[in-house]
């Protein structure tokens, strides 16, 4: 009976397979494009050329606004520079000795501007203690450097200024006289260097067409003169005993006199 059962259902599958195949092989005879119109054709491939010119356009103008924009980057890294705001200010004395003093002598000044960083991460509210956020003035440093790397300053006085993005950026709270001459120094030098660009702009010298060709006429007048002295020279060379290659040849052997 189970034997007879599953045969049955196989014969059933048969058939239902059999009965889509036809159904399939029907619509294909059946189906018939739908004619289309040339005016149609026509003015689709009219669409398609006018949305690729489109698109080359925008393109050439993408590229002329990249080759202005490094100007206008440079303009807006200095408007941000301006613009960014101070999250936090604080002003501390930071121990410096007790951090030092655990160091050999010939690394005590590195040990110093690490030992900065340190208390100011704590400080400062970073939290996810990375060092290279703080930023050291150059006259801090130079403060921290004036007497060597063996003897740096005990403790040291600071401002301690925290922008928006995060970063930390320390100066000197109290700057002393010999580093103000310095920084005024360096603020005229910068000065001056600011005006001279601004005087000599280089002037592009457009050359006409007549200067080009007095210039091509020159050349070609040098090369000429520089052949004809060559002929000369090796016409003479010619003419000579000794023939050209005087200097590369062997004596030449003659008979002695009887």
């Amino acid at each position: 009976m189970a034997e007879d059962k599953k045969q049955t259902k196989k014969k059933e599958k048969k058939e239902k397979i059999g009965t889509m195949k036809r159904m399939k092989a029907d619509e294909k005879k059946d189906y018939k494009p739908l004619p289309r119109d040339e005016k149609f054709v026509e003015e689709e491939a009219k669409k398609l050329e006018e949305t690729e010119r489109a698109k080359a356009e925008e393109k050439k103008e993408e590229a002329k606004k990249e080759e202005k924009k490094p100007e206008k980057k440079d303009k807006d890294k200095k408007k941000d520079k301006k613009e960014e705001k101070v999250v936090l200010e604080r002003e501390y004395v930071i121990p410096l000795r007790r951090g030092v003093q655990k160091v050999p002598r010939y690394k005590r000044a590195k040990k110093a501007i690490r030992v900065i960083r340190e208390f100011l991460v704590r400080h400062m509210k970073v939290y996810d203690r990375d060092l290279r956020v703080i930023k050291i003035d150059q006259w801090l440093n130079e403060e921290l450097w004036f007497r060597g790397i063996k003897k740096p300053p005990a403790k040291i006085k600071v401002i301690a200024k925290k922008f928006a993005d995060g970063i930390v950026r320390v100066e000197l709270a109290e700057i002393p006289d010999a580093i103000k001459w310095k920084i005024q120094k360096e603020k005229k030098r910068q000065d001056r260097v600011k005006e001279v660009k601004k005087i000599e702009k280089p002037k592009e010298e457009k050359e006409t067409e007549e200067e080009k060709k007095e210039e091509e006429e020159k050349e070609k007048s040098v090369v000429a003169a520089g052949l004809k002295s060559q002929e000369k020279a090796a016409k003479q060379m010619k003419h000579t005993t000794s023939g050209a290659h005087a200097k590369t040849t062997s004596p030449v052997r003659k008979s002695l006199k009887k």
